[in-house]
């Protein structure tokens, strides 16, 4: 069962065509190439729109994502390695703690999308640092030389390297989190796109030490695995996401029939990347809303106990 939230405009109200949306879709997820994504932009131009204007609009400006500075007193920011004997042998993270803390707090993975460890995931880590969380964003391209500093090329990066073993390395990120000192033992994981099937995956493998996933609009884990999921998990979906919705009652179905604890949240109208402060896909209403529900849901299953 879905749990559907409609806005009071009840449609998107962008000024960009729904049909750039989509193809960016594709373009980033790798099912059409950059110049096929490019000409089809360019068949707009007859409606009016240009060409540098849909690509700006399209395009992240992670100046936009701040919400909370990496100044900010109350949490403090360092890059942590771990080790990773199944994945690329060593990995590194973005942490970031609560400084006015007198218990062990909650911690919470962050995962970004497929395209590494952007200023977008990180703000998302010091959010979370902000309302009392350790927070822990692994960076994929760690390997490579980490995030490059555009999405073009940490998405073409990605797409490059052995996906097992960028699996491998988010368990190994995991369990280094999971037994992190100065946590509470109770692990949370949150993750949108590539990161959000990486959740359903953490959900499927490790069970037992997860003890609360929230994907947001992303694929379920390997069809062989799923019937391990236990849960608690809490599924953001964005209405207009027809590549991961589609995905959706087959994997409920086999919640249901693992008798798993989860729910699912339908947010209409609005696009795949909806939470992503840094792009024109951002919808302000619902990522609140989401947002409010993800720290009420990690409050709920990953205080102590």
């Amino acid at each position: 069962m879905v749990l559907k939230h409609s806005n009071s405009n009840n449609k998107a109200s962008h000024p960009i065509p729904q049909e750039a949306f989509d193809w960016y879709d594709e373009y980033a997820h790798g099912k059409i190439s950059r110049r096929e994504f490019l000409n089809r932009l360019g068949g707009l131009a007859v409606l009016g729109f240009s060409m540098t204007a849909l690509v700006d609009a399209l395009t992240p400006n992670y100046a936009l994502a701040e919400q909370v500075s990496f100044n900010d007193p109350e949490i403090k920011a360092t890059y942590e390695t771990f080790a990773s004997p199944n994945g690329h042998g060593e990995g590194s993270g973005y942490l970031v703690v609560p400084q006015k803390k007198t218990l062990k707090s909650p911690t919470v993975l962050v995962i970004h999308e497929n395209r590494g460890l952007n200023p977008y995931i990180k703000d998302v880590a010091r959010r979370l640092a902000k309302d009392g969380f350790i927070a822990f964003a692994p960076d994929a391209l760690y390997p490579l030389g980490g995030y490059p500093g555009n999405d073009d090329e940490g998405r073409a990066m990605q797409k490059e390297m052995d996906r097992a073993k960028i699996e491998q390395d988010f368990i190994a990120a995991a369990n280094f989190l999971k037994q992190y000192e100065g946590g509470n033992g109770k692990l949370g994981a949150v993750g949108f796109c590539f990161g959000g099937y990486i959740v359903n995956m953490l959900a499927a493998v490790m069970p037992e030490e997860l003890d609360a996933g929230v994907p947001f609009y992303g694929t379920p884990a390997a069809q062989e695995i799923q019937k391990q999921v236990k849960g608690p998990l809490m599924i953001h979906f964005a209405g207009l996401d027809k590549r991961v919705n589609d995905t959706w009652p087959a994997y409920e179905q086999q919640l249901i029939a693992n008798d798993a604890q989860y729910q699912a949240l339908m947010y209409e109208n609005v696009n795949h990347g909806f939470h992503n402060d840094s792009t024109a896909r951002y919808a302000p209403e619902e990522a609140a809303l989401a947002w409010e529900r993800t720290l009420g849901f990690f409050k709920e299953h990953l205080a102590s106990s």
